[in-house]
């Protein structure tokens, strides 16, 4: 494993050579440092945040200054994996407002990438921030500060035209400058299509295997979830000693295209 920083860059290399881009979520200094030796080469400063770390049924309480606070702790902690932190719920609600966001987040908090969530009503904030040179990771699928509007965590994508509105958001992304694309809950022929169409990387969660790379929640994987785990997930702790060999044998097993399997792959 390199010891060089990862950048946008990097990951595009991956891409192109086909080796598996292996991402997690972290929330603070020393997981930060354990993912970095386990070897994850993006670190999701999430919104998710505030269902795992502050017990809200959603994301969409999650503040900017929130936001800022923990990309703060994880900048601090770790030193080779690409930093991207999300724009919390209506931080995008004009480009205006994130620009300023995305700027408070590079700025105090440390992130190299922004993502936003949402595909054609945000191509022209994506275009306005990378514009402005932020790198910006865009978002379709299931779209979790979405949930009230769309009546709950469900699989996208299954129907024919929702699946056709997903591959022409996915380009448009693109088109507008993004730098990155996470797929959340859609098939995964379609999530699979989508990589081979797209040069960017494609990091998928609950998407199948045909995807760039993968990303889970940090908590998820290491079965701290108290509810019921979400079917795209696995736990690593499962038959390890130590949180540092479950990160490894995630990391080994996304490399090895062994995660996602069968049993990961709702549709």
């Amino acid at each position: 494993m390199s010891l060089a920083p990862i950048s946008v860059a990097t990951l595009a290399g991956m891409k192109a050579k086909g080796e598996r881009i292996a991402s997690l979520t972290c929330y603070d200094a020393s997981f930060a440092r354990l993912l970095d030796t386990a070897g994850v080469d993006l670190m999701l400063v999430g919104d998710s945040l505030g269902m795992v770390l502050q017990g809200h049924r959603t994301t969409v309480p999650v503040t900017l200054e929130q936001m800022v606070y923990h990309a703060a702790c994880v900048s601090r902690g770790r030193e080779r994996a690409l930093l991207v932190v999300d724009l919390p719920f209506l931080a995008c609600a004009t480009p205006e407002r994130a620009i300023d966001a995305a700027g408070r987040l590079m700025q105090e908090g440390g992130a190299e990438v922004v993502k936003l969530e949402g595909g054609a009503p945000m191509l022209e904030t994506v275009r306005r921030l990378t514009e402005q040179g932020v790198p910006v990771c865009a978002h379709l699928g299931l779209l979790p500060q979405s949930v009230h509007r769309i009546g709950g965590y469900r699989f996208q994508g299954r129907d024919h035209a929702s699946a056709e509105a997903i591959r022409h958001d996915a380009i448009a992304m693109q088109e507008a400058g993004a730098s990155l694309l996470v797929l959340e809950c859609v098939p995964a022929a379609l999530a699979s299509e989508i990589a081979l169409t797209l040069t960017i990387p494609v990091i998928g969660i609950g998407a199948g295997a045909g995807c760039d790379g993968q990303v889970l929640v940090l908590y998820d994987m290491l079965g701290l979830n108290p509810g019921r785990p979400p079917s795209f997930s696995r736990n690593f702790m499962n038959g390890q000693g130590s949180v540092t060999d479950a990160l490894a044998a995630y990391v080994r097993a996304v490399k090895a295209r062994e995660f996602p399997g069968h049993d990961e792959t709702p549709y």
